[in-house]
């Protein structure tokens, strides 16, 4: 996304700030109590914080904060996190990364719904879903769209893995039945895959999947999602860049 283009999200729901650049900014004044949330508009892994965001009704308590990822600011490596990465969350004076953890760690440290339910049998198939969900995005997402030619056997089955996923609970649409942090460490890359599936590689993830077919279905249903969604074209437009994909 060119730097100070408009933000391509379709429908955010609160006014979100344009991507700073190394050019265009000034860091912002670290730990004066403000909560910030680090992210790129197009960074799948930064969706999922944002989502939790929206989900537990934090959009005043933690400020967004946006980053040119191809031109991004000195300044957030040398001043907020080292690791040059997004998302990033700067609570308490400390700067937290990595998207599965910062998951959990809204959860457990701000008001708002409770993101994972008390059943100890889901609880249990929650960690093993988050444990896989890398492993997930490597063989159905990465691999696959630098392989050239059909949606390679390994994708397939990672995608079938998902279905089957999703039919482990009868009592709602998603991986634990009922929306949790599961599913928002997923979507932002299933999004991914259907539009890049069907637009580069001309196939269909929900063709033999009903799972599949509802919860993304009714997924786009919940707000907190939703408001974090950019453009179709947008994002089939990053992923071939990204993938270097005419």
């Amino acid at each position: 996304m060119a730097a100070g283009a408009a933000v391509p999200v379709i429908s955010a729901g609160e006014d979100l700030p344009a991507d700073l650049t190394s050019a265009s900014s000034e860091p912002p004044s670290l730990f004066d109590g403000t909560t910030r949330l680090y992210v790129a508009y197009q960074c799948p892994y930064a969706q999922r914080v944002w989502i939790a965001r929206n989900c537990k009704g934090l959009q005043g308590k933690i400020k967004i904060v946006a980053l040119d990822l191809v031109d991004r600011p000195a300044w957030y490596k040398d001043k907020v996190y080292p690791e040059n990465k997004v998302p990033a969350l700067e609570h308490n004076k400390q700067v937290k990364g990595e998207s599965l953890n910062l998951l959990k760690y809204i959860d457990d440290n701000f008001d708002g719904a409770e993101l994972l339910p008390h059943d100890s049998a889901k609880k249990m198939f929650a960690e093993e879903l988050l444990a896989y969900s890398d492993s997930f995005n490597a063989s159905a997402f990465f691999s696959c769209l630098r392989s050239k030619g059909d949606v390679t056997d390994e994708a397939v089955a990672a995608v079938d893995k998902i279905e089957a996923a999703l039919g482990k609970f009868s009592d709602g649409p998603f991986f634990l039945g009922h929306f949790s942090l599961v599913d928002i460490a997923y979507v932002p890359f299933i999004e991914r895959l259907q539009i890049s599936y069907s637009g580069i590689k001309n196939y269909d993830i929900i063709g033999g999947r009903p799972n599949l077919g509802r919860f993304i279905e009714e997924v786009n249903k919940i707000n907190a999602y939703t408001q974090t969604k950019l453009d179709t074209q947008v994002t089939l437009d990053i992923i071939k860049e990204k993938f270097g994909i005419p």
